[in-house]
C-alpha cells in the first residue's frame, strides 16, 4: 500500500468515524505526512516500517531540536495510525510501540523572596473585603495551600487556640497543619468583620460580597487585584505563594520530609522538584540522616591515618 492511500484512509477514519475535532485531525494530518515523506526518502514502505527506522527519525527531530512534548505527540499518532491498520488485520506489527522520546524536563516554579512578600503583605486592610483577602494570602503563604484546599476551608477548620488547621487535599486526605502567628492575626481580624457579610448558619471561612463561599476564579482575581493595589510587578496566584512558602521552608531548615508533609505531597520527587532542591543538598541530607551512608568520625580518621 502506497503512504498517500494510507494516509488518506486513516484520516476518513478519524475524521468521520471516530469524529476528532477539526483541530486534533489537522495536527494527525501534519504528523503523519511528515513521518511519511521521512519514509519515502529512506525508501521504506508502509507496511515494512520497523522500529529502528521510527527511532532514527525520532532522533532526527531531537537532533533538529524538536521538544520532548512535540516528540511525544508525533510518536503517539504514528503509534495511532499503526494501532488502527492492525485493527482493520492490514499489519500486524506497531513499529512506535516501544519507541520513546527523552523525558521532559520539568521547569522550576518562580518565586517570591521574602522582602517582596513582606512588601505584599503590609497592606493597610480597613474594609472587610480587603481584611479578608489579607488574611488569605496569610494563609497561602503561611501553610502551603492549594487554591482548592483554602477554598473548601470551613470555620469549624480551623482551631486558633491550638494554633493548627485542617486541611482536606487531593483525594480527599486530610493533614493537620500548624498556623504561624501573622496567619492567626489575619483570621483573627477577619472573624471581627465577618459577621458583616454572612448568617450565623453559613460554614464556609472565605465568603463573597453576597456572604456565599469564594469561588476559585474570584479567589484568583482578588490576588491579583491585591498586587495591582501594592504596585507589584509580580503576577500573583496561590501557586506562587505555595511555591514560595515551600522554598523558604526548605532552605531555613533544610528538612525535606517536613516540607513533603506539610505540602501533603504523596511522593517526595514531587517535593524536590517544587522546592529548588539540588542534588547535593540531597546527598548531604542522605550522608546525614541514612545509617548505612553515615560514615563515623572515627572511620575518616582511620582513613587519614
Amino acid at each position: 500500500m502506497e503512504w498517500t492511500y494510507a494516509l488518506d484512509q486513516y484520516i476518513a477514519y478519524i475524521r468521520d468515524i471516530r469524529r476528532l475535532s477539526p483541530h486534533t485531525v489537522s495536527n494527525y494530518q501534519r504528523d503523519l505526512s511528515a513521518f511519511a515523506a521521512h519514509c519515502d526518502s529512506e525508501k521504506i514502505l508502509v507496511f515494512t516500517v520497523a522500529q529502528h527506522d521510527v527511532r532514527f527519525y525520532a532522533n532526527q527531530l531531537r537532533r533538529a531540536g524538536q521538544s520532548s512534548k512535540t516528540l511525544q505527540r508525533k510518536l503517539s499518532s504514528i503509534r495511532q495510525f499503526y494501532q488502527y491498520f492492525i485493527k482493520i488485520r492490514q499489519c500486524y506489527d506497531n513499529p512506535a510501540l516501544g519507541v520513546t522520546p527523552p523525558k521532559q524536563g520539568r521547569k522550576l516554579p518562580k518565586v517570591m523572596d521574602v522582602d517582596q512578600l513582606s512588601q505584599l503583605l503590609t497592606l493597610d486592610a480597613d474594609d472587610p473585603l480587603q481584611i479578608r483577602d489579607k488574611a488569605m494570602v496569610e494563609l497561602f503563604y503561611g501553610c502551603g495551600l492549594r487554591l482548592a484546599e483554602l477554598a473548601s476551608l470551613d470555620l469549624a477548620d480551623i482551631d486558633r487556640s491550638a494554633k493548627q488547621l485542617v486541611v482536606t487535599g487531593k483525594g480527599n486526605k486530610q493533614r493537620l497543619l500548624p498556623i504561624g502567628k501573622m496567619a492567626l492575626e489575619a483570621i483573627g481580624q477577619w472573624l471581627k468583620v465577618r459577621s458583616t457579610l454572612t448568617s450565623a448558619d453559613e460554614p464556609a471561612l472565605f465568603l463573597s460580597r453576597s456572604g456565599r463561599r469564594l469561588s476559585h476564579r474570584s479567589i484568583q482575581q482578588r490576588l491579583k487585584n491585591l498586587a495591582q493595589q501594592q504596585a507589584s510587578q509580580q503576577h500573583l496566584h496561590p501557586h506562587l505563594l505555595r511555591h514560595s512558602f515551600a522554598s523558604h521552608l526548605l532552605e531555613s531548615s533544610g528538612d525535606l520530609r517536613a516540607v513533603q508533609e506539610l505540602l501533603g505531597h504523596s511522593d517526595i520527587s514531587t517535593t524536590q522538584i517544587y522546592t529548588h532542591l539540588d542534588f547535593q543538598h540531597l546527598a548531604k541530607t542522605y550522608d546525614a540522616a541514612h545509617p548505612r551512608a553515615n560514615r563515623s568520625r572515627r572511620d575518616e580518621n582511620s582513613e587519614n591515618d
